[in-house]
C-alpha cells in the first residue's frame, strides 16, 4: 500500500527530500519483503529466532566491539557521525550505533535485533568519500529497519546445523535445499539494503561509485562508468547454457550478488516510477505495516521474478522462459490460496473482503504437481557468526 501525501515532502539543507514516515517495505526487494512479510505474520516467530540466535550474545557481541572498535560519536570519527544524523533523518528513523574497527579489508555489517548497530571498517572507510559513505550508513541502517539480523541468524543456525549434517548420505538435501532458499533470500537482502542507502543520499552517482570502488579498487580515474555497467548486460547476456549454469555454481554460496550485478539493479531501480514517487512522498509507511498483507506481497514478489524471467537476456534463463513463466502463474496461484488461507483465520480479514468458498484444508496449487526444491551445497559456517557461541564475526561485505 503506498500512502498518498499529506502535504509537499519536506526537504533537508541538501535537497534531499526527508521520508517522514518511511515502511521498510519501500526499499525491500519483492523476494525480500514477500519473505519477511511471512515470517513477521506468524505469530512469536520472532520471540524464537531471539531464543535460537542466543539473546545475550548481542550484548557480547557490543562489549567486544566496545572494548576493540572506535565508538562513533561528536568526538571520534565525527563525519561518520554527522553523516549517519543525515541517514538517520531521511529515512526517518533512530540512529544506531556506529563503531569503526582497525581491518583494511573494506567491510561493514549490522548486528543485534533489540538495539542494532553498524561496523565500519577502517579500510572502508578510507576507500570512499563522503557521498559514499553516506551511501554506505543508509545500506546498513537499512538492514536495521528490516530487521535482516534477526533473520540472517536462522541462516546462520542452520549453515551450523548443516556442518554436523555432513556425514549423512546425501548431506541432508532437505536442509541444504532450504539453506539455498535462504542464501537466495539474503542475496536479495542486499538489494534491499542498497535501496535504502539510494534513498537515504538520493545520489545515484555516490551509490554507482561505491560499488566500481568495491569491484576495481580506489581508482576511479581508470574505471569508467558506461564500461562497468557495460558489464553486467554482458555478463547477464554471455555465453550459453553453460554460462547460465556457472553462474549459479558462482553464485551459490555466496551470501552478496556480484558488484556490477548490484550496481545494474541499482541503477534499474533508479529509474523506475516507483522511486520517483517516493521521493514525491508517496511511499508505504510504517502505520500501515501491520495491515500489510502476505498474499498481495508474495504475489508482487512472484510477478517481479515472472518479469526478470521474460526481460532477461541470460541463456540459461531464455532456454527456460516459458516454464519460468508457468511458475510465476503458479506461484500467483499458491499465493492466492495462502491469502485466503490467512483470511479465512482473521475476522477482520473477512469483513474486509468476501470468502470464495475455499475450506482452510483445501490442498494448494503447485507447478508440475510437486514442490520439488534442487537445493545446493551450503556455505560452510563463517568462524564467530551470529550463533556459533564464538568471537564477535568480522564484517561481511557491505
Amino acid at each position: 500500500m503506498t500512502s498518498p501525501p499529506t502535504a509537499e515532502p519536506t526537504v533537508d539543507e541538501d535537497g534531499r527530500t526527508v521520508l517522514t514516515g518511511i515502511s521498510s517495505r519501500a526499499f525491500e526487494h519483492p523476494a525480500d519483503r514477500a519473505a519477511l512479510t511471512a515470517m513477521r505474520a506468524v505469530p512469536g516467530f520472532d520471540q524464537v529466532i531471539k531464543l535460537a540466535s542466543g539473546f545475550l550474545r548481542e550484548r557480547q557481541y557490543r562489549l567486544a566491539y566496545l572494548g576493540s572498535a572506535v565508538r562513533v560519536d561528536e568526538r571520534q570519527f565525527a563525519d561518520l557521525h554527522r553523516l549517519l544524523g543525515e541517514v538517520v533523518g531521511v529515512l526517518d528513523t533512530v540512529r544506531p550505533e556506529l563503531f569503526v574497527m582497525n581491518n583494511p579489508v573494506p567491510n561493514a555489517l549490522t548486528l543485534g535485533v533489540d538495539k542494532p548497530f553498524v561496523v565500519m571498517t577502517s579500510g572502508l572507510y578510507e576507500l570512499l568519500d563522503e557521498d559514499e559513505r553516506r551511501f554506505t550508513l543508509g545500506h546498513e541502517v537499512g538492514h536495521a529497519m528490516s530487521g535482516h539480523a534477526l533473520y540472517q541468524s536462522l541462516l546462520m543456525h542452520l549453515l551450523n546445523l548443516a556442518g554436523n549434517f555432513g556425514w549423512v548420505p546425501a548431506g541432508g538435501l532437505g536442509l541444504r535445499a532450504l539453506i539455498a532458499a535462504l542464501r537466495e533470500w539474503q542475496r536479495k537482502a542486499e538489494l534491499s539494503g542498497d535501496r535504502a542507502g539510494l534513498l537515504a543520499t538520493q545520489d545515484l552517482d555516490a551509490a554507482l561509485r561505491t560499488h566500481m570502488k568495491l569491484a576495481g579498487g580506489a581508482h576511479l580515474d581508470r574505471i569508467d562508468p558506461d564500461a562497468f555497467l557495460q558489464q553486467a548486460a554482458d555478463y547477464e547476456g554471455a555465453g550459453d547454457l553453460r554460462d547460465g549454469l556457472l553462474k549459479l555454481l558462482n553464485t551459490e554460496r555466496s551470501s552478496h550478488p556480484f558488484a556490477v550485478v548490484r550496481a545494474a539493479e541499482l541503477r534499474r531501480w533508479a529509474g523506475t516510477d516507483e522511486y520517483r514517487e517516493f521521493l514525491e512522498g508517496r511511499y508505504p509507511r510504517r502505520e500501515d505495516d501491520r495491515s500489510a498483507s502476505f498474499g498481495d506481497t508474495a504475489r508482487d514478489a512472484a510477478r517481479a521474478y515472472r518479469q526478470r524471467i521474460e526481460e532477461s537476456t541470460d541463456p540459461l534463463v531464455s532456454a527456460m522462459r516459458g516454464f519460468g513463466t508457468t511458475i510465476g502463474d503458479a506461484a500467483d496461484n499458491f499465493f492466492d490460496w495462502l491469502s485466503r488461507r490467512a483470511r479465512a483465520n482473521d475476522p477482520r480479514a473477512r469483513e474486509d473482503e468476501p470468502g470464495d468458498g475455499e475450506q482452510p484444508g483445501e490442498t494448494p496449487p503447485s507447478a508440475n504437481g510437486d514442490g520439488a526444491t534442487d537445493g545446493g551445497s551450503p556455505d560452510d559456517s563463517p568462524g564467530g557468526s551470529p550463533g556459533d557461541g564464538g568471537t564477535p564475526p568480522d564484517p561481511d561485505q557491505l
